[in-house]
C-alpha cells in the first residue's frame, strides 16, 4: 500500500493484479542527509510506471536501492517476488537498467557492445550473436550496427544503452532519463521504442519531461524531498489537484511540498 499525501488516505493495493515491485518504509540516508524517506510503494507487473520529481527527490536513489547499487538504510522491498535484503542476487539477475549516463562501451560497435553484454550474462558465442541480432532488429539499429558507439547520435546511443539493459531478459526494467538531451525527433523515436516495451515487463522511468511521463505511463508517482506525495494516473492526479493540465498538477504538488 502507498500513501496519497494528497488526502492522507492509504490506498490499498489490487488483489486481481500480481505485484512486481513492493516497499515498505524504504529509506536512504547519508549521514545526516536522508535522499529518500520511508518509501512505500506498489508497481504492477507489466506496469509502465513514472517516478517523478525536480532534482533531489530522490528518484535515482530509489532506483538504485531497487537495483541492489545502493543497500538502504531501512525499510524492506521485493523486486518480481524476491527480497532485496535476503535475495539480492536473484533481483540483481531479473532487473534491467538504463542508467542516466549510459552504459555503453564508446570504443566497441553496437554488435560489439550487444554481444559482450551477453556473454556477461553467460550466453555461449553463438546465442550472444543471436541476441545481439534480434536487440539490433527490435531496436532499428541495423544501420549503424558496425559503427563504434562513439560515433553514434544521442538517440541511437540511448537506443542502445535500452537494448543492453534488454540483454539479461529482466522482468523489471528502470529507464533513468532516458530522452535526457536528445532533440524533439529523436524522443519521440524512443518513445515508440519504450511503448512497445509495455506489457511485455514492467518499466520504471523517470524524467523531467512532463508530456513523456503523461504519454507513456500507465501510472506515475511524485516525489519531493525524498518523500512520496502521490500515486496516480496522470488524469487522476490532474482531478485531485483541480488543474486542467498535468503540467500545472506537478507544480502544484512539489509546490506546496517546497513551501511546507
Amino acid at each position: 500500500m502507498e500513501r496519497n499525501e494528497l488526502s492522507g488516505a492509504v490506498a490499498p493495493t489490487d488483489p486481481t493484479r500480481e505485484i512486481a515491485i513492493q516497499t515498505d518504509g524504504l529509506r536512504k540516508s547519508y549521514g545526516t542527509v536522508t535522499a529518500v524517506e520511508g518509501l512505500t510503494l506498489t508497481v504492477y507487473r507489466g506496469e509502465l510506471f513514472a517516478l517523478l520529481g525536480v532534482n533531489g527527490a530522490g528518484k535515482t536513489t530509489t532506483i538504485r536501492m531497487l537495483t541492489g547499487l545502493s543497500v538502504p538504510t531501512a525499510g524492506t522491498a521485493r523486486v518480481a517476488g524476491y527480497d532485496l535484503k535476503t535475495e539480492l542476487q536473484a533481483v540483481k539477475t531479473v532487473s534491467g537498467i538504463s542508467p542516466q549516463e549510459t552504459a555503453v562501451s564508446e570504443g566497441l560497435t553496437v554488435r560489439e557492445n550487444l554481444v559482450t553484454m551477453a556473454r556477461i550474462f553467460g550466453k555461449n558465442a553463438e546465442e550472444a550473436a543471436r541476441c545481439a541480432d534480434t536487440l539490433i532488429r527490435d531496436f532499428s539499429l541495423e544501420e549503424v550496427a558496425s559503427r563504434r558507439a562513439k560515433l553514434l547520435s544521442g538517440g541511437y546511443q540511448r537506443r542502445l544503452s535500452i537494448a543492453m539493459a534488454l540483454v539479461g531478459d529482466p522482468k523489471v526494467l528502470y529507464l533513468d532519463e532516458p530522452t535526457l538531451g536528445l532533440d524533439v525527433l529523436a524522443r519521440r523515436q524512443l518513445w515508440k521504442l519504450v511503448e512497445g516495451l509495455k506489457g511485455r515487463m514492467t518499466v520504471i522511468l523517470t524524467t523531467h519531461y512532463l508530456e513523456e511521463a503523461e504519454a507513456l505511463s500507465d501510472r506515475v508517482a511524485v516525489m519531493a524531498r525524498g518523500r512520496l506525495l502521490a500515486v496516480d494516473t496522470a488524469e487522476g492526479l490532474k482531478a485531485a489537484t483541480g488543474c486542467a493540465s498535468f503540467q500545472d498538477a506537478f507544480i502544484k504538488l512539489v509546490g506546496e511540498e517546497a513551501e511546507a
